[in-house]
């Protein structure tokens, strides 16, 4: 039986750290998941990492349930979160309906989009027709030209008003990539929701790291805020344990993993 997000709002309020890993294909999820991955994101990240795009921009809608449904095959316990692609919700609410019931049809269970209040809507329309969601604010990949690159973002006060509007919204947790470590803390005391951080401090309810970056695979140049948990491993199995059992304990991120 899967995780719900009732279980993820009891470990917020208990204060144990929540564990989320991206997953594309069956083999890895069933690692993860039987590792004690919690929550398994099938990013959008797998533009870069397995099809060798600069950017997760030419992600299909079609590519995403294809490897949403091979994850929720390979998985048993741990909730599924799909990534929202690039040009498939931000038109209207009802085109975010329409590729969100794609994604849950395929195997998922919450899905993830990018924007604050801007998609404040658009997460509402959603939610009262009973897609949970989950938010995504600070760097959002989607909007890399609009950024300027893949920056830490430090407008405490957009960040702030973006991650109520989301929250207030209804949606059921938020990613925050690349912020601060303070403003990471900042918004997760301010919120009531379970917050998820990459590259956000170690003070959110939660963690979550890009597979291919924590088993250092992926050739590309690695953020600040990976760790290298294959180093000295056995395994692929064991790697994916110690990156659970340190996000657990609260050994990560240390301090050379924020900003």
């Amino acid at each position: 039986m899967r995780h719900t997000l009732s279980h993820f709002a009891k470990l917020r309020e208990s204060g144990e750290k929540i564990v989320m890993l991206t997953a594309y294909d069956a083999s890895f999820a069933r690692l993860a998941d039987q590792a004690g991955v919690e929550i398994l994101l099938v990013g959008d990240s797998l533009g870069m990492v397995v099809q060798g795009h600069d950017s997760t921009l030419p992600v299909t809608l079609e590519q995403m349930e294809y490897h949403v449904g091979m994850v929720a095959r390979g998985s048993e316990k741990a909730l599924i979160v799909a990534d929202l692609p690039f040009g498939s919700y931000q038109v209207s609410p009802e085109q975010a309906f329409s590729s969100a019931a794609r994604l849950m049809v395929a195997g998922a269970q919450v899905v993830k989009l990018e924007g604050g209040t801007a998609m404040a809507g658009t997460v509402r329309f959603l939610v009262e027709r009973g897609i949970p969601v989950c938010g995504h604010v600070g760097l959002t990949p989607q909007s890399v030209h609009q950024l300027g690159g893949y920056r830490v973002q430090r407008d405490a006060e957009r960040l702030l008003e973006d991650a109520r509007a989301i929250e207030q919204a209804g949606a059921a947790m938020l990613v925050l990539e690349a912020i601060p470590a303070m403003l990471g803390k900042q918004a997760t005391e301010a919120l009531s929701i379970p917050t998820i951080g990459i590259g956000a401090g170690k003070d959110c309810s939660g963690q979550v790291l890009v597979l291919h970056d924590m088993l250092d695979i992926y050739p590309g140049r690695k953020a600040r805020f990976v760790r290298n948990f294959m180093h000295g491993a056995p395994s692929v199995a064991d790697a994916i344990r110690r990156y659970v059992e340190a996000v657990k304990s609260g050994a990560f991120p240390a301090p050379e993993h924020t900003f």
